[in-house]
């Protein structure tokens, strides 16, 4: 019968779910029991009824009987069938037959040993069949315990539900981990301004627990653990097995590849924020240098040519230098909301407010100085509104015709809009708003990459934008920022853009946004 501890390990094994495994069963030993009084009388009755008498071959006999009874029940049945086959050959066998006592001293010698060959084969035997067992046993925790370490670390990778794993896999009632640096929000490091110094007990902090009630310190915990020196488990519960401190040890390693695996994702996300802001930086270098510098420059001269107290100019002359002004301050207008707007997309700051417009409404003042002429309105009355924010709505669109404006020079610049079936964002309906022009177009394969920010025609070329996608990619004689500024709007808006080449040649811009339903999305 299994003892205790094996009685724990099974019970340990059903909060693993730990594969059976198959040891010498009260089955077997039960057996082995009646083979051992069964079949040493067995062998001298046999001997007796063939009148066979050679006394080394009998008590070969009776070895093999033992070897056999150990194989099958385990020691304690090879033990009774080594201790009955030797007294059955001291009286069966043995001089004088039918008495206990021995005649040769030999004899007697031959017996001991045979009872300890005996005894001595039933506890190898069984030996190695519970070695069996436990090899077993600790193969079958193995693998639960590699397939626990896939799931937890196949999980959403937060803390709380790795220490929910470690609770209900330990059994425990709650758990806390701490932190011996301040580990919460900030993520610090080992070194850093956190850690305690040479000589002092750091400072814990809890970082994540699971659990009612979790132990907030060492005197409320049940059972420490301590991972390493950064991290320590707290655990409030019944008594910890053999099996579970395996566990328990192992999820120590879990923790550390967690946490590691966060500060890994944490580490990645800002070298990604950092590398843009660095391009950020860069290409506003690049703007101040040439594109601002440019409308400055023209506003200085034509000021300073006004200012002139010792010329006079003719009215028109005069009018066309405010006029210069005036253009050069819109352009400069222009680049710096771009370079905000670019900004706050980068950092994921935007935030809009969401209503329901129709597309008819934000035309007015997001086509405010593009030349009429250039525009055909073409959108279908009574078009239900869409979900999206006024003022991102009015940028995505003046974006979008003045890109189309400037590098479609020979072309008119068609708006349509439609909604129905067909139209989808995911799962909801949609409506969309098609900015169409006849200009150069972009290639096929190129059109993707037109929504990069900082290209523009005329820049040093980027290894994956042809001339034209870098021409087109610039919106409003700016620094490339338009349609860029333009899509993450859109998507901010819970909407999509997308280019398409245009039939029989040029550009069509896709706005799609979600209808709206009259409550908060």
């Amino acid at each position: 019968m299994p003892g205790p501890e094996a009685q724990s390990n099974v019970d340990d094994g059903v909060l693993l779910r730990l594969p059976p495994v198959r040891g010498i069963g009260s089955a077997r030993v039960i057996t082995g029991l009646v083979l051992a009084v069964l079949l040493p009388p067995g062998i001298e009755l046999m001997v007796t009824v063939f009148g066979f008498r050679n006394f080394a071959m009998i008590m070969l006999l009776q070895l093999a009987v033992a070897v056999a009874v150990a194989a099958i029940g385990g020691l304690w049945p090879a033990v009774v069938a080594a201790v009955l086959g030797s007294f059955l050959l001291n009286y069966f066998s043995a001089d004088p037959v039918g008495s206990l006592s021995i005649a040769d001293p030999t004899t007697l010698f031959t017996l001991v040993v045979f009872l300890a060959v005996a005894c001595g084969v039933a506890l190898a035997v069984g030996l190695a069949s519970r070695r069996a067992q436990e090899a077993a046993r600790s193969g079958a925790e193995a693998t639960a315990l590699s397939g626990l370490a896939l799931q937890i670390l196949s999980s959403d990778g937060s803390l709380e539900s790795f220490l929910e794993k470690v609770r209900s896999n330990l059994g425990m009632e709650a758990v806390t981990l701490l932190g011996s640096w301040g580990q919460g929000s900030s993520g610090q490091t080992p070194g850093a301004s956190g850690t305690a110094s040479a000589g002092t007990q750091p400072e814990l902090r809890v970082l994540a627990s699971a659990g009612p009630n979790p132990p907030l310190t060492h005197a409320a915990a049940d059972h420490t653990a301590v991972v390493d020196p950064h991290y320590t488990l707290l655990l409030r519960g019944g008594p910890l097995s053999a099996q579970r401190q395996r566990m328990l040890a192992a999820f120590g390693a879990f923790v550390v590849a967690v946490r590691e695996r966060q500060q890994l994702v944490k580490s990645r996300r800002d070298n990604v924020r950092l590398a843009e802001g660095n391009k950020m930086r860069t290409s506003i270098l690049r703007a101040v240098s040439h594109d601002l510098r440019t409308p400055l420059a023209g506003i200085k001269l034509a000021v300073s040519s006004l200012r002139q107290e010792d010329v006079h100019f003719p009215p028109d002359v005069e009018r066309e230098l405010l006029e210069t002004i005036e253009d050069y301050a819109d352009r400069l207008d222009h680049l710096v909301d771009n370079l905000l707007d670019m900004s706050r997309i980068t950092a994921d700051a935007v935030n809009p407010l969401l209503t329901g417009i129709v597309w008819a409404e934000v035309l007015p003042q997001a086509l405010r100085g593009i030349p009429q002429e250039r525009l055909r309105n073409e959108l279908a009355p009574n078009l239900p509104p869409v979900q999206a924010d006024a003022g991102m709505l009015e940028r995505v669109v003046a974006n979008i015709v003045e890109n189309a404006v400037k590098y479609a020079p020979d072309s008119d610049v068609v708006l349509t809009a439609r909604a129905g079936a067909g139209i989808t964002l995911g799962d909801r309906p949609a409506s969309e708003l098609r900015i169409i022009d006849h200009g150069s177009g972009v290639g096929q394969k190129e059109v993707v990459d037109i929504f990069q920010p900082f290209q523009r025609f005329g820049d040093s070329p980027s290894p994956s934008l042809s001339p034209a996608v870098e021409g087109r990619a610039s919106a409003g004689g700016g620094i490339g920022l338009g349609l860029a500024v333009a899509k993450g709007f859109s998507e901010a808006m819970g909407g999509r853009l997308a280019a398409e080449p245009t039939p029989g040649g040029g550009l069509t811009m896709v706005v799609t946004l979600p209808l709206w339903t009259g409550g908060p999305q």
